[in-house]
């Protein structure tokens, strides 16, 4: 009886062992390291995101309806072209000006970009949208996004099922299109984490700054955001603000200023215009 015990318990710390073993072989081929350096795990491969992030915009565009509004969308279109250009991230970039209050903006991982009209309220100068597009484009290159969806697996789903998941069970859709960032209505954009919004701060000064923006305007940006007072728009309240981020954005200036000024001297010369009024 004993000895029965026994193997059983030598057993179950094998199998234990092995699980965790495998474990640990699944994150270590997971790691992977962002733009800036930093370490993550990425468990799903890009062309699966690329999908996800298909599938979301999608029905994004069949419950928001898209602004009319021909002048603020060539605006958006302008500035987002010279960002993403900037960013070289091989993807085909599509941007949607959605008629909303919300002053709010996303990217998703397949090249789908989102601006709601609300957010032209704060970002009036071609610079100013700039950076936001610059700061969302920088969230799909450095595959924040992809970090989500890894750790929706792990934790919310399980080593177990990571596998399936990444094979498209429809089982599992809902919980990795939550981890997007789309929350369960339609756009609701859920927090990044604080060492990936200010990586995606950084990324974003770098982007505008190549594609010919003053990064002084990112600064300018959170400063008008700040002053919404007591009922914030959607786009603050999403992501970390105040002094720190300011401090933050300030000293990368020097280096983002370098490129701004090397992009304006090759010619890079943006000429997109203020945001008009959407109503």
């Amino acid at each position: 009886m004993h000895r029965v015990r026994a193997r059983r318990c030598l057993t179950r710390h094998a199998f234990n062992a092995a699980a965790g073993a495998a474990a640990l072989c699944l994150l270590a081929a997971g790691c992977t390291t962002s733009p800036t350096g930093r370490r993550q795990i990425i468990l799903v491969s890009a062309p699966e995101m690329n999908r996800l992030g298909d599938q979301a915009f999608a029905q994004l565009r069949q419950k928001t309806p898209v602004s009319r509004n021909a002048r603020a969308t060539r605006f958006v279109e302008c500035v987002a072209r010279h960002v993403t250009a900037a960013a070289k991230a091989g993807y085909r970039w599509q941007v949607t000006l959605f008629q909303s209050p919300e002053a709010n903006a996303f990217a998703l991982p397949g090249g789908k970009i989102g601006v709601y009209t609300g957010l032209l309220k704060y970002a009036r100068t071609q610079g100013e949208l700039a950076a936001v597009i610059g700061h969302e484009v920088g969230h799909v290159v450095a595959r924040h996004m992809d970090a989500r969806v890894s750790a929706e697996m792990l934790t919310g789903l399980g080593l177990q099922a990571v596998d399936k998941a990444i094979g498209g069970a429809v089982t599992t859709h809902d919980q990795v299109m939550s981890a997007l960032g789309l929350g369960a209505q339609v756009g609701v954009l859920l927090p990044y984490s604080r060492s990936q919004e200010n990586e995606a701060d950084i990324i974003g000064l770098d982007y505008m700054a190549l594609a010919g923006f003053d990064p002084r305007d990112a600064v300018t940006l959170w400063r008008n955001m700040a002053k919404a007072g007591s009922e914030p728009p959607v786009f603050l309240s999403d992501h970390p603000s105040g002094a720190s981020r300011i401090r933050d954005l300030e000293s990368h200036m020097p280096q983002a200023l370098d490129e701004y000024r090397r992009a304006r001297a090759t010619g890079r010369k943006p000429d997109c215009g203020t945001a008009p009024a959407t109503g």
